[in-house]
């Protein structure tokens, strides 16, 4: 069974880093002294879950963690760190920091490296977060040691909720829109009004009218999704936030 760090010091270990095409040696000192951290850890750069859901979602929920007083996000993975670098890259994760644990020597300080032979990976991180503060550990939620690689209590909204149970989750908006499109201009700066963050997908670059029809009765544009639910154009959107500005003052 893996042990609970709960109320220990992080290992004292130095993490070889690339910066600027030059190796920089970061210690758990300087990661931690005097600072509020999350770390989650996961086995390995560019793998389905990691890459899917474990990744993005941290990254979307950053604004959220620093509002309550965290001064990083940090993504550990038993990888170097060129695999380290390109995966950040390749994620567009640029909230959360990428530490490469190359050796593995943090990962077995903690306790939590696992062997993964049988998937060819060797010697991995077992999937778990943690919140430290001071470098001493908070709070670990590690997952359970079941087979395969269980994803249900090292995520992001755990970790959120464990913060701050009473945490407002941010809205998930797209926005199917047009180059030279008034309305889509309109909605897009409404949404930024609101503070409520969203992705852009532009007619032909990265979707097409055939995808607008499979997901919607309505060809106009905008179109404007939020949690997986069809708002509608410009007008509708305005109306959406009225109702939710007014559902927030009640």
């Amino acid at each position: 069974m893996f042990k609970n760090l709960e109320g220990q010091r992080i290992p004292d270990v130095t993490f070889r880093t690339r910066r600027d095409h030059e190796w920089v040696d970061v210690s758990s000192a300087d990661i931690f002294a005097g600072k509020s951290v999350i770390v989650f850890s996961l086995p390995g750069a560019f793998t389905p879950t990691c890459s899917s859901s474990h990744v993005p979602r941290y990254n979307q929920l950053v604004p959220q963690f620093e509002a309550l007083g965290i001064d990083d996000v940090i993504c550990v993975s038993v990888n170097d760190a060129f695999v380290m670098n390109e995966w950040q890259r390749a994620q567009k994760a640029d909230r959360v920091s990428f530490l490469p644990d190359g050796n593995g020597e943090f990962t077995d300080a903690m306790g939590l490296l696992v062997g993964k032979e049988d998937l060819g990976f060797g010697r991995r991180s077992w999937r778990y977060s943690m919140l430290v503060r001071d470098g001493v550990v908070e709070k670990m939620f590690i997952e359970p040691e079941e087979p395969g690689d269980p994803f249900q209590v090292s995520d992001a909204d755990t970790m959120l909720a464990y913060l701050d149970p009473a945490a407002e989750f941010p809205y998930d908006v797209a926005v199917f829109a047009r180059e030279g499109c008034e309305f889509c201009v309109r909605a897009k700066g409404m949404l930024r009004d609101a503070g409520i963050e969203f992705e852009e997908l532009v007619l032909n670059e990265d979707y097409t009218d055939r995808t607008l029809r499979a997901v919607s009765t309505n060809t106009t544009y905008p179109q404007v999704f939020v949690n997986g639910k069809l708002i509608g154009g410009s007008d509708d959107l305005a109306e959406w936030l009225a109702e939710r500005a007014q559902a927030r003052a009640a």
